[in-house]
C-alpha cells in the first residue's frame, strides 16, 4: 500500500514508519524539518518537507495514498492551544478531501468524547468532529492514554525540587501508555480492513500518581521521593517558568483537573482495551533512567 504519515519521525511516527517500510509498504513521511530528510530516506521512506498548516503542501503529500495517518503536533507556545488544534485539524481535513483520500487513521486522545473541561483534549474532540464531517471517508480514531514520555518533562522538578507532583493528589488514578504501543496499534489499524468509522483506546498500564512516584524514586536511588499536590495557580506558574505559554499552562492544568475528577476515563472504562505489553517499570529502568542520567 501507499501510506502517508504525519508526525515526522517522532515518538510514534518514527517507529511506525520503520515498521511500515519493513512490511513492504510505500511510505511518505511528512516533516517540517529539512534536517529529517536524510533520516527519513535512510529508512527507505519518501520525505515530504513542509508544514501541516499548509493545505496545498499536504494535499500533494497525501495524493495517491491508500491510507493517511493524521496527527496534530504539540504546541507549547500557543496563545490559543485549542484553536491551534482545531485549525490544524481543519487543514488536515481539507487536504484529505482535496487529495481524494478514502481511508484515514487519526491520532486523537483519551477524553476526546468530551467537548469541554479537559484542556487541550477538548480540541481533539473538535478535531474528531471535523474529520467525521468528511463525506465518503472511513476514519479510525485512536484514543491513547497519557504517554510515559510525559514524565521526561518532570526530570527538572525531580532533580532540582526533589519532588514529583501535579494538581491532583497522590491517590489519583492514572492510565498510561508507551508511545511504541501506540505505534503498534496505528500499524494494525492502517493495515487492517476499513469497514466503517471506529474508535480504539490504547493503554499500557493502570496505576496511581503515588505508584508512579515510587517506581521512579526507586529507579533513581531516591525511594523517599514524594508526590506533591499543587494548587492550580502553582501548576500554571510552574509550567510558565518551564517555558510554556500561559494559555498552554492553563489548558494542561484544566486537563489535570479532569484527571483528578475522573471524567477523562469515563468512556475509556466503557470500552476498556487489553493493556499493551510495555510496562511502566521497564520504561523507567530503561528510557527514563537514561534520560535522567543523561
Amino acid at each position: 500500500m501507499k501510506i502517508t504519515i504525519t508526525g515526522s519521525l517522532g515518538n510514534i511516527s518514527g517507529p511506525l514508519a520503520a515498521a511500515l517500510v519493513k512490511a513492504g509498504h510505500q511510505v511518505t513521511v511528512v516533516s517540517s524539518s529539512e534536517n529529517r530528510k536524510a533520516e527519513i530516506e535512510g529508512l527507505g521512506a519518501t520525505a515530504a518537507i513542509g508544514s501541516v498548516e499548509d493545505v496545498e503542501f499536504l494535499t500533494g503529500a497525501f495524493k495517491g495514498a491508500d491510507v493517511v495517518y493524521t496527527m496534530v503536533p504539540q504546541q507549547h507556545d500557543s496563545d490559543d492551544y485549542k484553536g491551534f488544534i482545531r485549525a490544524t485539524a481543519q487543514k488536515l481535513a481539507d487536504a484529505v478531501k482535496a487529495a481524494g483520500i478514502k481511508h484515514v487513521v487519526n491520532l486523537s486522545s483519551i477524553g476526546a468524547h468530551l467537548p469541554a473541561g479537559t484542556g487541550p483534549i477538548a480540541g481533539m474532540h473538535d478535531a474528531e468532529e471535523i474529520l467525521n464531517e468528511l463525506g465518503g471517508v472511513i476514519i479510525k480514531h485512536l484514543r491513547p492514554t497519557s504517554f510515559y514520555y510525559n514524565f521526561f518533562a518532570n526530570i527538572g522538578m525531580i532533580k532540582h525540587g526533589g519532588i514529583l507532583g501535579g494538581n491532583y493528589p497522590a491517590d489519583t488514578r492514572l492510565v498510561l501508555v508507551h508511545p511504541k504501543d501506540i505505534a503498534d496499534a496505528v500499524f494494525e489499524e492502517i493495515t487492517a480492513p476499513f469497514t466503517g468509522n471506529t474508535i480504539r483506546y490504547i493503554a499500557s498500564e493502570e496505576t496511581t500518581a503515588a505508584e508512579v512516584t515510587a517506581v521512579i524514586g526507586k529507579a533513581i536511588g531516591k525511594p523517599e521521593l514524594p508526590w506533591v499536590e499543587f494548587t492550580d495557580e502553582q501548576s500554571i506558574g510552574g509550567m510558565q517558568q518551564a517555558g510554556l505559554s500561559e494559555d498552554v499552562a492553563k489548558n494542561l492544568t484544566e486537563m489535570g483537573n479532569a484527571i483528578n475528577s475522573g471524567i477523562i476515563w469515563e468512556d475509556y472504562d466503557k470500552h476498556k482495551p487489553a493493556l499493551s505489553k510495555r510496562k511502566f517499570v521497564d520504561f523507567v529502568k530503561g528510557e527514563f533512567l537514561a534520560k535522567y542520567n543523561g
